[in-house]
C-alpha cells in the first residue's frame, strides 16, 4: 500500500539541512538572481487582459522567480494566476477562487513555502550600499548591573 499524503505533505525542504545538502550539491537547489528576471516579457497567452491583469503580469515578470518560469515555459500558468488573482480581489469573490490563488502562489514559488518546495532561493544582494552609520551600541548608554552596585572595602573595614 502506498505511504504518505499528497505531494505537499510534510515539512518543506530546508536549504541548510546537512542531510539535504547532498541533494543541493547534486543540483537540487536553484539560486535565483536578486535583481529579478531581465529577459523579455512573454506575450499575454489568454484572451484580452484587463488593466489589473496587465499590471500584475508586468509585476510578476520582474520577479526572480520569472527566471524559472521562462526556463520551464510557464507563461500560461502565470497568466492564469493573474486572471485568478484579479477575480479573487473582487469583493464578491468566492472562497474556492481564493484557494486557487493560494495554490498558484505555492506552485509558482511566490510564497515562502512555494520557494522551499520548488527548491529555489534568491541570491543575496551584492551591490548593496553600505551606509556609514554610527554604531547603535556606541550610542546606547550602558545600564548599571549588579557589579556596579558593589563597593570595594579596604581590609579591616566594613563589618
Amino acid at each position: 500500500m502506498p505511504r504518505g499524503g499528497h505531494a505537499a505533505s510534510g515539512p518543506p525542504p530546508d536549504p541548510n539541512s546537512l542531510r539535504q545538502m547532498r541533494a543541493a550539491e547534486a543540483g537540487g537547489w536553484k539560486t535565483l538572481p536578486a535583481d529579478g528576471y531581465a529577459g523579455p516579457v512573454p506575450e499575454w497567452p489568454l484572451t484580452e487582459a484587463t488593466p489589473r491583469e496587465e499590471a500584475v503580469w508586468a509585476d510578476l515578470w520582474a520577479k526572480p522567480q520569472a527566471v524559472m518560469w521562462a526556463e520551464m515555459g510557464q507563461a500560461l500558468e502565470v497568466a492564469l494566476f493573474c486572471r485568478t488573482l484579479a477575480e479573487a480581489e473582487r469583493p464578491d469573490a468566492r472562497a474556492d477562487i481564493k484557494k486557487m490563488v493560494r495554490g498558484y502562489l505555492d506552485s509558482l514559488g511566490l510564497s515562502v513555502s512555494g520557494m522551499l518546495r520548488n527548491r529555489w532561493r534568491i541570491a543575496p544582494v551584492v551591490d548593496a550600499v553600505v551606509l556609514d552609520l554610527p554604531s547603535v551600541a556606541a550610542e546606547a548608554p550602558r545600564r548599571p548591573g549588579p557589579r556596579d552596585r558593589m563597593k570595594v572595602v579596604p581590609n579591616g573595614e566594613g563589618s
